[in-house]
């Protein structure tokens, strides 16, 4: 794949205005399919089955078959839709969206196209800095999602090279709402910004409801992201792309960049830029060519004839409303307040997308420093250092756990990162990983002790010294004893023992 020429960022602004759109699908974790019984696998109870065990015939789209809307998919997406400020359609249809998906038995996807169910709505989301942007929203529609092809044998994991493919058919018919934004103007060189914080803001609200599982890195969570420039003082827009299925905001945020630079640099020699889809590349951040991007008439969208339309009643919406949970920007506040967080401390959270994680840490027992400390620091260090989210390499009630035996005195911090590895290496709870390392804190003063008189022994000058009440001179022999007990003791417990025994000696 050659190498697309980039513009400086901030030259491609001084040339181009961006605009960007965003759709996000989040994938519902109902406990059924959204047309079929089979089981969801983006329900918690299902991540780990088999290939092509939750399936049932109208997945696999088997002659005679017939879809059957789930009712708490459509209670879901109403939900979704109040949430984000969209009006609740008093009557919706779903619709057959013809294009080939192989990995879609019908060969056509049950969507909804010009009934949605929730349409004109806008959400408020939080820049790093505190801005406030008010993102609109063009629709929120349901629909099932296709299934997953594995390609084997070939050099990328694309069908391009590959020896053969593999279809699993579980994920097909997962319930979805597609939330669709207007063309954002006005974010200038915070666009790439904005949309990692709007991924960020959806995410918060679908954990808040309840209604997904909301992980990106299992794609419960996607993104497409779309992009176009037009010159500075044009008012037509320009011609945009769109960056397929980017499942962190991380990546969202490199994407949106990334397609700036790549179109400037094209648009400044004269090019044109080909409406089309585009992969993200995680491994090198770049994006590459899809297939040329189809509009709605090429779809053949018709009535789905074997659904009738959806009508929820006025109560049900009312009912639904009353239930909703504090929006982001107002739980954010409540937030910062309950924990006693500065301005600072609570930004940190926030710019690392660990808003929910810190919160849920907190819920399991944490203190909000600790929890703050944990997630910000070594947990988001080993992230960054492996490209992978910080939400990927723990849970909150295992960050929970390993502070509380901070807290008890079983571990040291020096001790509780050595834990907090095993733990994302996958070797069991923090406890598991304790007993299994053998990596609790001495705890017995005998054994602490007996090595302080060793290191004393073996340091008279440094003895003398504490006697004579140079009493800095113990770190040499806490450092010796640490040594000895492999660094399974609390250095202050050592500090102590050594000036007690150290005026024992004297006495």
């Amino acid at each position: 794949m050659a190498t697309a020429t980039l513009m400086d960022f901030d030259k491609a602004l001084e040339l181009f205005e961006p605009v960007i759109g965003l759709e996000v699908h989040v994938e519902l974790n109902t406990r059924t399919k959204m047309f079929s019984p089979a089981a969801n696998p983006a329900h918690a109870d299902n991540h780990d089955a088999e290939p092509n065990t939750l399936v049932a015939p109208v997945d696999m789209g088997l002659p005679g078959s017939m879809p059957t809307v789930n009712a708490e998919a459509i209670r879901s997406s109403i939900s979704l839709g109040l949430a984000l400020g969209c009006s609740i359609a008093p009557s919706s249809r779903f619709a057959r969206k013809n294009y080939f998906y192989p990995d879609l038995g019908k060969n056509y996807q049950i969507s909804q196209y010009d009934e949605p169910i929730a349409f004109e709505g806008s959400v408020e989301v939080e820049l790093s800095d505190g801005t406030i942007v008010t993102v609109p929203i063009e629709r929120a529609h349901m629909e099932e999602d296709a299934g997953k092809l594995t390609h084997v044998g070939g050099a990328t994991g694309r069908i391009q090279g590959a020896e053969y493919s593999l279809v699993d058919y579980n994920r097909a018919g997962v319930p979805l709402v597609e939330i669709v934004t207007k063309p954002i103007f006005g974010a200038e060189h915070r666009a790439p910004e904005l949309a990692k914080a709007y991924l960020a803001t959806i995410r918060d609200i679908a954990i808040a409801l309840g209604i997904s599982e909301a992980r990106m890195e299992r794609g419960n969570i996607r993104c497409d992201a779309n992009v176009s420039l037009r010159p500075r003082g044009e008012t037509k827009l320009g011609t945009r792309t769109e960056t397929k299925n980017v499942n962190s905001m991380r990546s969202v945020e490199r994407a949106v960049r990334y397609e700036i630079q790549r179109q400037a640099a094209i648009l400044a020699e004269g090019g044109t830029i080909v409406q089309e889809t585009r992969h993200w590349h995680e491994d090198t951040g770049t994006t590459s060519p899809g297939r040329p991007k189809s509009d709605a008439d090429d779809y053949r969208y018709f009535p789905e004839p074997d659904l009738l339309p959806v009508e929820p009643s006025v109560e049900l919406i009312e009912e639904l409303r009353a239930a909703l949970p504090e929006p982001p920007a107002a739980r954010r506040r409540r937030l910062k307040g309950d924990w006693g967080f500065t301005d600072l401390e609570f930004q940190d959270v926030v710019n690392g997308g660990l808003l929910s994680e810190v919160e849920a840490t907190v819920a399991a027992g944490a203190a909000p420093q600790a929890a703050r400390k944990w997630w910000t620091g070594e947990i988001t260090r080993v992230a960054n250092a492996q490209g992978r989210e910080p939400a990927d390499l723990v849970s909150a009630e295992h960050v929970a756990q390993l502070q509380s035996l901070i807290d008890a005195g079983t571990l040291t911090d020096k001790l509780a990162r050595q834990v907090l590895e095993g733990v994302i290496a996958g070797e069991g709870s923090p406890q598991a990983v304790v007993d299994a390392r053998g990596l609790a804190v001495v705890s017995d003063d005998g054994a602490l002790i007996a090595a302080i008189d060793e290191a004393l022994a073996s340091q008279p000058d440094v003895l003398e010294k504490i006697r004579d009440g140079k009493v800095q001179a113990a770190g040499a022999v806490i450092g010796a004893v640490m040594k000895a007990m492999k660094g399974q003791a609390d250095a202050a417990r050592v500090r102590e023992l050594v000036l007690t025994r150290a005026s024992a000696e004297e006495a």
